[in-house]
Formats: C-alpha cells, sequence, structure tokens
C-alpha cells in the first residue's frame, strides 16, 4: 500500500482531521466542550445509578450480561455516552470506572448473573484490562472477582438510596431469541 493509498483508507474511516475541534463555533460549543454537569464522585456515582436503572437502560444491560458481555464493556459504553453529553470531565469519568463496575456486579448479582467482567477472562493468564486508556491491573481484577464470588459490593459504593432503589427495579425474564432459526442437530420437523 503506498502513501496515497493509505491516505485515502485513512480518510475513509470517517474520522475528524487532526486540529478539526479547533474550527468549531465557539458560541455553539459540544456538550463535551462545556462545563461539565457533575464535578463530585458521589453526585456522579448517583446520577450514573439512576440511568443504568432506568427502564430503557437496565433491561438492555442485564440481558447483556446474561449473554456474556464483560461489565467493563457496558462501563465503558455508559462512560462515554455520558461523557460525549457533557455530564462530567474526563478526570472524574476515570474515577467512576470503578464505582460503576460495581454497580453492575451489585445489579448482576440481585437477578444471580454469574458475569464476565473482561473479553478473554477465561483463557487470559496476565490478567490486565485495559478501559478507556487506564490499565486495570491483576490485583484490582482479583479484588472484583473475589466480590462477585462472595457477593459483597464494597462499602460506600451503593449507597443506601441505591439499595432502597433496587426493590423498584423489575424481575427479567429472558428474552426470546428474535427470528431464530431452528437448529442443525434438531430433529426434522414437518412442514418445514
Amino acid at each position: 500500500m503506498n502513501e496515497e493509498e493509505f491516505q485515502e483508507f485513512r480518510s475513509s474511516l470517517g474520522r475528524p482531521l487532526a486540529g478539526q475541534s479547533l474550527t468549531n463555533d465557539p458560541d455553539n460549543p459540544a456538550p463535551f466542550e462545556q462545563a461539565p454537569e457533575f464535578t463530585e464522585l458521589d453526585s456522579a456515582s448517583l446520577y450514573l445509578w439512576t440511568t443504568i436503572t432506568e427502564p430503557e437502560v437496565y433491561a438492555p444491560a442485564m440481558e447483556a450480561l446474561s449473554d456474556g458481555t464483560p461489565i467493563m464493556d457496558l462501563v465503558q459504553l455508559v462512560l462515554k455516552t455520558e461523557f460525549q453529553k457533557g455530564m462530567f470531565n474526563p478526570d472524574l469519568m476515570l474515577l467512576l470506572i470503578e464505582p460503576l463496575a460495581y454497580m453492575f456486579l451489585a445489579l448482576a448479582e440481585r437477578l444471580d448473573i454469574d458475569p464476565v467482567f473482561y473479553r478473554g477472562q477465561e483463557e487470559d493468564d496476565e490478567a490486565e484490562e485495559r478501559i478507556m486508556g487506564v490499565t486495570f491491573e491483576e490485583e484490582k481484577l482479583e479484588e472484583m472477582k473475589k466480590a462477585a464470588q462472595s457477593g459483597k459490593v464494597p462499602p460506600g459504593i451503593i449507597t443506601s438510596e441505591m439499595k432502597a432503589s433496587l426493590s423498584d427495579l423489575p424481575e427479567l425474564e429472558p428474552a426470546p431469541i428474535q427470528n431464530q432459526r431452528p437448529s442443525l442437530m434438531a430433529a426434522p420437523q414437518e412442514g418445514i
């Protein structure tokens, strides 16, 4: 691949050009270019709890966890989405990784879901996960796994207000798989 082909490929990825943010209209900034909505860990944690327990987020998130989606993937998705809305700055976003992971862990525990923490967890000998540019070392991941196995979320992460709202959450039934074809290993059926 020559330089011209590389540049054409690179421009087709839909990424912004270097310095493009400097040409944005200063009178109409993007939400993440303004002052953040939250600047304290406690209020941002409570906001995230409220967000992930809303029915339109809670049900799909719990279904994803039961299907084997790693908790850290959901954490990254939620934090990135809320950052882009201008809810918190990058520093606070990084501080929210661990509390949000424990929140998802508590919700999964409530439904008896055995969660996966990160992609490749089963076959990974070197327990290290990168989320949003931060490396979670083996000790921290082991601590989270032990908390999951013991059914105990560290004190202070899930507040009494959050615990009280757990009783308001719906019990979820596994959703039927849409447009599922019959298994090739299934017994033949007449009329199909």
